[in-house]
């Protein structure tokens, strides 16, 4: 578990967006147990109740479940899981529509760089 952590959010929102990158990219399977929270703590070096934080987050948000004295679960709920990768999806494209919003490029163009972009990377990392 190697995380980056940034000095723009919270870390315990970090622990979540890591766990939902994990998710939607099928590392982390519906059902597969995770970490307890101070083995994630230990893992990532926070503080426990950061974990705990970030856990309680994940939970509110259906991410993982946690029944009485089991560790806690990725969510084995469809729609949940199929939401994850959709949100990361819309918070990147809004983040470079944000980024590239004031010099005024054609749609178009942009889309063509995109694609471009992409594609090489995916051409090199295959």
């Amino acid at each position: 578990m190697n995380v980056n952590f940034n000095n723009r959010d919270p870390v315990y929102l970090q622990i979540v967006r890591y766990f939902k990158e994990k998710i939607a990219i099928g590392e982390l399977e519906p059902g597969v147990e995770i970490p307890s929270r101070r083995e994630l703590a230990n893992r990532m070096k926070v503080n426990p109740n950061t974990a705990q934080r970030a856990y309680k987050e994940m939970e509110e948000q259906g991410l993982i479940y946690t029944e009485k004295n089991y560790p806690s679960k990725i969510t084995t709920d469809s729609k949940v899981l199929g939401k994850v990768r959709e949100e990361l999806l819309i918070e990147a494209v809004d983040q470079f529509v944000t980024s590239v919003r004031s010099i005024n490029a054609p749609v178009e163009e942009l889309l063509e760089l995109v694609r471009d972009k992409y594609t090489t990377a995916h051409d090199k990392e295959a």
